[in-house]
């Protein structure tokens, strides 16, 4: 199933979606267990600490980036997410590289209306969403990270071997 706004992209673009489209899954390498890590972060979240939590986000960045050898992120976590134009909270954010600046992984603990600390698996699924952004670009090769059936797959392929240790605490 292709997104509405598939007829409104160039051909070259078209061609980058439906290539995006036809990845489902991306296996994480062999390597250490992540529990702990994805518990610290779980742990951060639930002490409201900020920079547990985004010291967390950085070193399962790292393991990722390492184990997919693709070039590292720097993880951003903050405070209250942005509202949007529309009214929509902001999420997350993936930023490439650009002009000397690093490539950048950003996500917001807080929800932006109540100021509550969001909830571990929507934070978790929020850096995978970004962190699969960079793998769309440094491992997959792709001329431009499209919001596809595919990429929500992989999303949720990955969040699932990530909790998948740990699932039953969380």
């Amino acid at each position: 199933m292709r997104f509405s706004y598939y007829n409104r992209l160039t051909l070259p673009d078209q061609a980058t979606y439906r290539k995006s489209d036809a990845i489902a899954t991306v296996p994480i390498p062999r390597g250490a267990p992540l529990d702990s890590v994805i518990s610290e972060i779980a742990a951060s979240l639930a002490g409201e600490s900020q920079v547990r939590a985004q010291n967390a986000c950085q070193m399962l960045a790292n393991e990722l980036a390492r184990r997919f050898a693709v070039p590292p992120v720097r993880v951003s976590v903050l405070a209250i997410r942005p509202v949007l134009r529309g009214g929509d909270d902001l999420y997350g954010l993936y930023e490439p590289a650009d002009w000397g600046r690093p490539t950048t992984v950003s996500v917001w603990m807080r929800t932006s209306q109540r100021r509550k600390v969001v909830a571990f698996r929507t934070f978790l699924r929020t850096f995978v969403h970004e962190f699969c952004h960079h793998l769309d670009y440094e491992l997959f090769g792709l001329a431009q990270t499209f919001h596809t059936a595919g990429f929500y797959k992989r999303e949720s392929n990955l969040t699932r071997q990530l909790l998948e240790r740990v699932d039953r605490e969380y």
